[in-house]
């Protein structure tokens, strides 16, 4: 109840009346049955103006720790994320890849959409980078099409780091469908999954026009050198 509310009385027309979102291939988004929504990830409004676009619920997963704050910040921190669709994960241990993918399973087994970003991680350039196959794994134990998104310039409304965004046009594309039941029964298969994987990546890059780089984005931010001190 508190998502619809947020989305169409409360947050959603305020947000589409600054942010005036210029969304290309809505349609693309099948209007039933499970869908999972690949996204390119630019900045932390993405969660936001992804679900604010689509007719149908999106559900993210975020980690734990966004709900169990304290205080008046902790509190609206973790409306925030229920308001948005977003289920706490924990993400402690060595098996939190796999929490998220069965708190996702649930939701497309039910019929909804899923919402990942198979990089893994936001851009720190704006490029988009070597995809996780942790997306393929969803949509080969679901069956689910996937659909990917586009995020065109949320680094230009809220670069990583920025707490307040820019007031600027939002800009979503939405690409065709894509269907991976000629791998039904392959999940686990890491060759599988790694081609399912490289093709929603390929979209992606066709669709954002950003640059590509076969590397995962965590790895470069582990290897950026630490601030020096001045």
């Amino acid at each position: 109840m508190l998502y619809w509310l947020l989305k169409y009385v409360i947050l959603g027309p305020l947000l589409k009346l600054i942010f005036r979102p210029q969304v290309e291939g809505l349609d693309n988004v099948p209007a039933t049955g499970p869908v999972i929504l690949a996204s390119n990830h630019l900045s932390f409004s993405d969660s936001i103006f992804t679900p604010l676009t689509t007719q149908r619920k999106v559900t993210f997963v975020a980690k734990a720790e966004y709900f169990t704050g304290k205080g008046i910040k902790g509190w609206l921190t973790k409306m925030f994320f229920v308001g948005t669709g977003t289920i706490p994960v924990d993400r402690s241990g060595g098996q939190a890849a796999r929490a998220a993918l069965d708190t996702q399973l649930q939701v497309l087994r039910a019929g909804g959409v899923a919402g990942i970003y198979p990089e893994g991680t936001r851009s720190p350039d704006g490029r988009l980078y070597r995809g996780k196959t942790g997306v393929a794994r969803l949509a080969l134990e679901s069956g689910a099409v996937v659909v990917p998104v586009a995020m065109l310039n949320a680094d230009q409304i809220q670069p990583p780091g920025k707490l307040i965004p820019k007031i600027a046009r939002v800009r979503i594309r939405f690409g065709a469908p894509l269907d991976f039941s000629r791998y039904q029964g392959m999940a686990g298969d890491r060759f599988v999954e790694r081609a399912v994987t490289d093709e929603i990546m390929y979209e992606l890059m066709e669709l954002s026009g950003r640059e590509y780089v076969d590397i995962y984005a965590q790895k470069l931010k582990q290897l950026a050198p630490a601030p020096v001190a001045a």
